[in-house]
């Protein structure tokens, strides 16, 4: 610490130069003159440490610093998980410089007086989704130390008193977009309007504010009151689907099933957190698959013509799952991240990664795809694995073919580095870590046919670029840590409000009768066969993963080894 004991010196500083100069006349008629001096506390000379230093001088006196010592962020670390999948370890200082990038976004879209971020640039709109996003964000700058506890705290409570008081559609669940600005419900030209509900977005936002409340326990209340007023009767049915609605053009509403492999089980993971029963969502089926490079993909088995719905195998849904759940059940609460109890999701990743990496390897293409914005008309597109019967297809909302739109993903580059360490995810790293302005955030890729970047920058692609490198250092970002009482679970309890509003009642238990039990065990939706990059681990009602790797294990299925009762009764005798 400096201090000036003498008050006829003025204390210039720039950079790591401090400079004494003399002050004015106009300055030293204000001032009583003393002994030129500046005195210098809690300084070690050649190993002594002195409680204080004054140096005095009859001319300018310049005092040289070098570069100050960088303060150890211990966040990250209280919270590292022993070992997880992909990369393992702390930042190093590009990676830092990175974060701090992506976080810039947050702080040049940021609205401060509803906490909401933009989705996209400067234009003041924004869906629950990428609200999610900036939860990541958020989460992420303040455990890498991007930014401080004050600053954390206020922006979180400032967004969850927005969110708690968001005018609902229909009085049900939260509209589709929002004017960031002013919290009121827009369409997507960011006019007046109430225009449906999305249960993807809304199960993405659910995953996240799980995960604010297991790691700050102290907004747990906040974060519970959010969805406390949603009404659920209408977005998961008595089967366990999700669905969304839109208005049509008479202003009815009409409700849709939604989601497709890859996203629904996703999103149905963030309401099965708050303990919603959606097992069909989180479900596989109706499944298939296509042979691209001697990879099999999955992709969703409903026909397109039947359901109204395009089956587009992308890379994020299954790389959110990675870097947010480890690939595990929403009922998992060890933190292991070397195991996903969801096994076949991390199968898939799997498959989804390599054959990514399989067309580069055959085609010198850099993969790493994803849906993602685009400059001017079509505004948006889908940058498909697989989809409408071809692979490497992409296509806009209306489902016209865009070639030209195809991309590098800056998020699917960075989420893919993150969850596999190899020299593969190594360049699709290189490819876009420079991808950025340094006080605006990431751009969204890098198109494949040479034009260049895609010139905007959104919350998505910031939220997971952060949200990956968080991954890196912690592992699985939703930690199950926060044992603490839930008003979520006690709020209402004894009264029709919950029932009214389809809330799970997680502390009633139904027991049921004996003559109900089910005795033949149910054979897993994904068979042990299909495990083909991840090791099967057998146990409870689903298959875990672990040991995976872009390599076919070829390791030998366990077998069941039958052996002899300990002891056996003796028939009974006939009479």
């Amino acid at each position: 610490m400096i201090h000036i004991k003498s008050t006829n010196w003025v204390l210039s500083s720039a950079a790591a130069l401090i400079v004494l100069l003399p002050m004015t006349d106009a300055q030293a008629q204000d001032t009583d003159v003393t002994p030129l001096a500046v005195t210098i506390d809690g300084l070690a000379i050649d190993g002594e440490e002195y409680r204080s230093v004054t140096i005095t001088s009859e001319t300018p006196l310049s005092i040289q610093f070098s570069e100050p010592v960088a303060r150890e962020c211990l966040r990250g670390s209280q919270n590292q998980s022993s070992a997880h999948f992909g990369r393992n370890g702390p930042l190093t200082d590009r990676e830092f410089a990175m974060a701090t990038t992506a976080w810039s976004y947050f702080e040049s879209g940021y609205q401060p007086e509803t906490g909401l971020v933009n989705s996209v640039g400067s234009f003041p709109s924004t869906t629950l989704w990428d609200t999610a996003s900036y939860v990541s964000a958020l989460v992420a700058a303040y455990e890498l130390c991007v930014i401080d506890k004050r600053a954390f705290d206020d922006r979180a409570t400032r967004l969850l008193n927005t969110l708690r008081n968001l005018p609902l559609y229909r009085g049900e669940a939260p509209n589709k977009v929002y004017n960031a600005a002013t919290g009121e419900m827009v369409d997507y030209t960011n006019q007046p309007g109430e225009i449906g509900m999305s249960a993807n977005d809304i199960g993405r936002l659910l995953v996240w504010l799980q995960i604010l409340k297991e790691r700050h326990p102290h907004l747990a209340n906040g974060v519970d009151n959010v969805p406390m007023r949603w009404n659920f009767c209408n977005l998961i049915n008595d089967e366990g689907r999700m669905f969304g609605s839109f208005t049509q053009s008479d202003g009815s509403i009409r409700y849709v099933q939604e989601g497709r492999l890859g996203y629904e089980e996703y999103a149905a993971k963030g309401f099965a957190l708050w303990g919603f029963e959606v097992n069909r969502a989180m479900s596989p089926e109706p499944l298939d698959y296509i042979e691209i490079f001697g990879v099999r993909v999955p992709f969703d088995g409903r026909d397109p013509r039947v359901f109204k719905n395009q089956n587009y195998v992308l890379t994020e849904g299954y790389i959110l799952d990675g870097l947010e759940m480890g690939w595990d059940l929403p009922t998992d609460q060890t933190n292991d991240g070397m195991t996903a109890s969801n096994g076949w999701r991390a199968e898939f990743a799997n498959r989804i990664y390599l054959v990514q990496q399989r067309r580069f390897e055959q085609t010198g293409i850099v993969t790493a795809r994803s849906e993602h914005q685009v400059e001017g008309r079509p505004y948006f597109v889908y940058d498909s694995i697989f989809a409408d019967g071809y692979p490497w297809n992409t296509l806009d909302p209306t489902g016209e073919y865009q070639p030209d739109r195809a991309a590098i993903s800056t998020k699917a580059a960075v989420g893919l580095w993150a969850l596999w360490d190899t020299p593969y995810t190594d360049l699709l790293f290189e490819t876009v870590a420079d991808l950025s302005v340094p006080d605006r955030g990431f751009y969204e890729g890098l198109y494949e046919n040479g034009n260049g970047f895609i010139p905007l920058q959104t919350a998505n692609n910031n939220g997971i670029i952060l949200a990956a490198l968080l991954y890196k250092v912690q592992g699985p970002i939703l930690q199950h840590v926060n044992q603490n009482t839930q008003v979520w679970d006690t709020a209402f309890m004894g009264t029709d409000i919950r029932d009214n509003k389809c809330h799970p009642n997680r502390l009633v238990e139904e027991v049921p009768c004996c003559a109900c039990a089910i005795h033949n065990k149910i054979a897993p939706v994904i068979p042990i066969e299909e495990f083909r990059y991840c090791r099967p681990v057998v146990g409870g009602s689903e298959v875990s993963a672990t040991d995976c790797s872009t390599e076919e294990h070829n390791l030998k299925f366990p077998q069941v080894r039958q052996v002899l009762p300990s002891s056996c009764p003796v028939p009974a005798s006939d009479p």
